[in-house]
């Protein structure tokens, strides 16, 4: 069976309502170009389309704020609904995205579906702070109807294999930088650095080393019981830098890049559809927790 999707939001500087729907469902070339977001049609039409979609699941409705928005949306991505309240999906769709990555919006356009049992994606961060995600996981019906992450935990170019961790040896320290604001972009490091980690490995230590809320930067440090240290900089909305993740070891070190978001944005999309399809949690909740508190202590 074809899940049916809904895809909820917009909010400035995000084009994943246009980008995550043409995953699904394809793309209409002409229009996409006019969505606002010129990596988007790039990295779009370097695929093998249709091989490169997903199968699975169809995005048949769309809402936003914006009313022209959305009907452009539902053009350039294929989608048959243009809803005039997001409410109207229940019923309609059988999960949702919400593509939305201001993050203090997220409970009250969660808040319908999670009561109605839905699954949904809850595009990153989902918190900024504890008391936030506490209140959103609050209204969960049952264990992994949330699923939340940063597409880059699942990023291959920001993985650690075997072959690398036998060159680096023991970690030590991880230090990752990523451009724009720490409120919606340092959840990009932090998830990838975190897969990184030995499994259960909790901090011992958390340090804000600096903050700039005018620019949106913001950094910090953590040590780990596994005698680990990371070091985490989003370096602001008027500095340029790629996403760039340096992992030292008792016996080298090795740089790691992202550039590759198409093969991620889908990764992380047919992990939700997956995790609908086989009654499984695709996105752990202490794992998220985590991401949530280092994301509060960096921002203060």
């Amino acid at each position: 069976m074809t899940l049916k999707l809904g895809v909820i939001g917009s909010s400035e500087g995000n084009g994943h309502p246009y980008s995550w729907s043409a995953i699904f469902n394809g793309y209409d070339p002409v229009e996409m170009e006019k969505c606002g977001y010129p990596v988007i049609p790039r990295y779009l039409e370097q695929q093998d389309w249709s091989a490169s979609q997903i199968k699975d699941a169809k995005v048949t409705a769309i809402w936003t704020q914006d009313i022209a928005l959305s009907r452009h949306i539902a053009k350039a991505a294929k989608i048959e609904q243009v809803m005039s309240c997001y409410t109207e999906m229940i019923g309609q769709v059988d999960a949702v995205l919400l593509a939305r990555d201001d993050a203090p919006n997220h409970l009250k356009f969660a808040e319908p579906f999670l009561r109605q049992g839905l699954p949904i994606y809850i595009d990153k961060p989902i918190a900024l702070s504890i008391d936030a995600v506490n209140k959103i996981y609050a209204l969960e019906q049952y264990p992994g109807q949330i699923f939340t992450c940063s597409a880059l935990r699942y990023s291959k170019q920001l993985t650690l294999t075997m072959a690398d961790r036998q060159m680096l040896g023991q970690l030590r320290k991880i230090i990752a930088f990523t451009p724009k604001s720490w409120s919606k972009y340092a959840v990009h490091i932090i998830e990838p650095v975190l897969n990184m980690l030995p499994e259960g490995d909790k901090t011992v230590e958390m340090t804000a080393l600096s903050a700039d809320k005018d620019r949106g930067s913001g950094s910090l440090m953590a040590r780990w019981e596994s005698g680990l240290q990371t070091s985490f900089f989003a370096v602001g909305d008027d500095v340029q830098s790629s996403i760039w993740i340096r992992v030292c070891g008792t016996n080298g070190w090795k740089d790691f890049e992202f550039t590759d978001s198409f093969s991620a944005f889908k990764t992380a999309l047919q992990a939700f559809v997956e995790g609908i399809q086989d009654r499984k949690v695709m996105s752990a909740k202490d794992f998220n927790i985590t991401v949530v508190k280092l994301l509060e202590r960096g921002s203060q």
